[in-house]
């Protein structure tokens, strides 16, 4: 009689696989994030409700009306004058910045207007050289007197 050599199954895992592929994705996904991200960077204040500071230089102040068209405003930001290009308005504040580099930048977007209209100004404001721009707001209005 000849004796075989039976041996039991294995009833283990192998997880080596598993890792390998995980270990991949994880490099893939390392890669292609800092990708997916874009923007326009923007100072964000962190908790302040006070008023910007006056300075000796008037503001730049880009209005960006409920039809999407641009206004450039030096100084008053009541004042309008006529609508402007987006590119001519950064080759007239990239001029500005280049006497003046510590003029505040300030942009004024109408509620009504698309989101990605005031993104567009931002961003040229931020090709023509503007380090912080600032967005210009009101105060809510309170509702039923109630203060």
């Amino acid at each position: 009689m000849s004796r075989r050599n039976k041996r039991k199954p294995m009833s283990d895992i192998n997880v080596v696989p598993y890792i390998d592929v995980m270990l991949v994705l994880l490099i893939v996904f390392m890669v292609t994030a800092p990708m997916l991200v874009q923007g326009v960077q923007v100072e964000l204040p962190q908790a302040s409700t006070e008023p910007v500071p006056p300075t000796d230089d008037d503001p730049i102040v880009v209005s960006v009306d409920k039809q999407g068209k641009y206004y450039v405003t030096l100084g008053d930001p009541s004042k309008q004058g006529e609508p402007a290009e987006l590119a001519d308005i950064g080759d007239k504040i990239s001029k500005i910045l280049r006497n003046k580099p510590k003029t505040p930048v300030m942009v004024k977007g109408d509620g009504a207007v698309d989101y990605s209209a005031v993104v567009a100004a931002m961003a040229v404001l931020q090709g023509a050289g503007a380090t912080s721009i600032g967005l210009i707001t009101e105060e809510p209005k309170s509702r039923s007197g109630a203060k």
